[in-house]
């Protein structure tokens, strides 16, 4: 892929379907490229090293981050304009599965390897306005600098966020925006909601430790398989209980190993599985309720246990006048109807990072091909997306850095 190094705005290149065909066209060959070489979190150096070519190609400055993968770049100067720093913010790691499209021209030549979540759209998203916002400030018509965010590992807990915070990527940043793809939406719209839109996700490992001994003695040791699953029906049910239902506090297992014979008592057992909750108040309270409900039902058991509560992500909390940014935005590219209502979701999103030290806000791109009824999802081998999202998602960050600027 050549592409031109800057891009040739036409004078209503604000207005809904103004962008330039070539620049259509090098977007979606630039996703498709990602999508055909996905990198896990903290590997992203292909993805890195090509989106940093083409913002040098624009004539822009970027700054790959200390940990080696992922950049920020900054379009204009807080100097040149009264308003602060808009960031734009995209995830550019792929996921540890392999991609099932078998007939799909560009998927994925890494095995075991897919931009099942739609990594490769965002960034492309991001990169698209970038290039535009950069052309549109060569011309003295940006009404305000903006700063790209190109963000690794998100899929790793508790995610790149933290690297580029670190890194000063939010200094001088007076809002941040995101889009996640969304195949229940359909192309050409996007998803909005005030306040919580994702759920805070933890991960939890235990190990049960007991002396063993014979099943047909289980009073004389302690029986762990029983322990073990008395954790994964009791925990869950003691948390439920000492939390406020309406928080959406779950512990989910997804492992539970222990035992080789059928005729012996374990000396050891090993669970993991996730904590995820709706509320960023008791997500903050759920490490002591966990931990002290895990501890009770092992004690009673006679079972030693130690726990490894690692913290995830906070759940997403779209600020209300962010929020409406962006429905403005999207209203004036392509009409009240492009926008609909979304609800909340129980997937974790390390955006949520960035949302503790500025407000912002994530719209749900919608990905789905119109008309088409399939069920799809996230996360899965046979992931795609109506390459038509990109065009939609450069045009509403575009006309954003316009109807953001504080008045």
């Amino acid at each position: 892929m050549s592409p031109e190094s800057e891009v040739d705005l036409p004078g209503e290149a604000l207005l809904p379907g103004a962008l330039p065909e070539a620049l259509r066209a090098e977007l979606v060959a630039f996703r498709r490229d990602l999508h055909m070489h996905p990198e896990l979190g903290n590997q992203e150096f292909r993805t890195t090293a090509a989106i940093k070519e083409r913002l040098e190609q624009a004539g822009l400055k970027p700054r790959v981050l200390p940990t080696g993968t992922g950049l920020v770049c900054d379009i204009g100067a807080p100097e040149e304009q009264e308003a602060g720093i808009l960031a734009l913010r995209a995830d550019i790691d792929a996921l540890p599965i392999p991609d099932m499209k078998s007939d799909c021209p560009y998927r994925s030549t890494v095995p075991d390897r897919a931009h099942a979540c739609g990594h490769d759209v965002h960034t492309t998203v991001v990169l698209g306005a970038g290039l535009v916002l950069a052309a549109l400030h060569r011309r003295g018509a940006l009404p305000r600098p903006v700063r790209l965010i190109f963000q690794p590992a998100e899929e790793v807990l508790p995610g790149g966020a933290g690297d580029v915070i670190a890194a000063g990527g939010l200094d001088g940043v007076e809002q941040i925006l995101a889009v996640h793809c969304d195949p229940r939406v359909d192309a050409g719209r996007i998803g909005l909601r005030e306040g919580p839109i994702t759920s805070a996700c933890d991960r939890l490992e235990i190990v049960l430790d007991g002396p063993g001994g014979h099943t047909a003695r289980p009073h004389l040791t302690t029986d762990l398989v029983t322990a073990a699953a008395r954790v994964v029906t009791d925990v869950p049910a003691l948390v439920a209980r000492r939390a406020d239902s309406r928080s959406g506090l779950a512990v989910t297992w997804g492992r539970i190993e222990s035992g080789h014979a059928p005729n012996v008592i374990p000396q050891h057992a090993e669970l993991s599985g996730t904590v995820r909750c709706l509320d960023l108040d008791v997500w903050r309270q759920a490490p002591d309720l966990v931990v002290a409900a895990i501890d009770e039902v092992a004690n009673l058991h006679r079972a030693k246990s130690e726990i490894n509560y690692v913290r995830g992500v906070p759940p997403v909390v779209n600020d209300p006048a962010v929020t409406e940014l962006l429905r403005e935005a999207m209203v004036a590219r392509r009409g009240p109807e492009s926008v609909e209502g979304t609800e909340q979701s129980l997937g974790g999103e390390d955006f949520s990072w960035y949302l503790e030290h500025v407000p912002g806000a994530m719209a749900r791109l919608g990905v789905r091909p119109p008309g088409e009824r399939t069920v799809r999802d996230l996360h899965q081998g046979d992931f795609d997306v109506d390459e038509h999202a990109i065009t939609v998602g450069v045009e509403l960050f575009t006309a954003a850095a316009f109807f953001g600027t504080p008045r």
